[in-house]
């Protein structure tokens, strides 16, 4: 067998996996903590961007609307 072999192997054991979670796991918390002001703060510019598209197609369609109404 070769060596990349003997390692996926390794890995694959149950308790490999694991320490390796156990390991990485405040890492992953750390990142996470710094990362969740970002993710709030893209929600919040999401939710914004999607209310004034809303707002715009709402005033388009009501300046069509009067439009059309005046040619009749």
């Amino acid at each position: 067998m070769s060596i990349l072999q003997n390692c996926v192997k390794i890995l694959e054991q149950k308790n490999m996996k694991e320490e390796i979670n156990t390991l990485f796991r405040p890492v992953i918390d750390l990142i996470l903590v710094e990362i969740y002001p970002y993710v709030y703060i893209s929600f919040i510019f999401i939710i914004i961007s999607f209310l004034l598209i809303l707002g715009i197609f709402i005033i388009l369609i009501r300046s069509n609307y009067s439009i059309k109404t005046n040619l009749l």
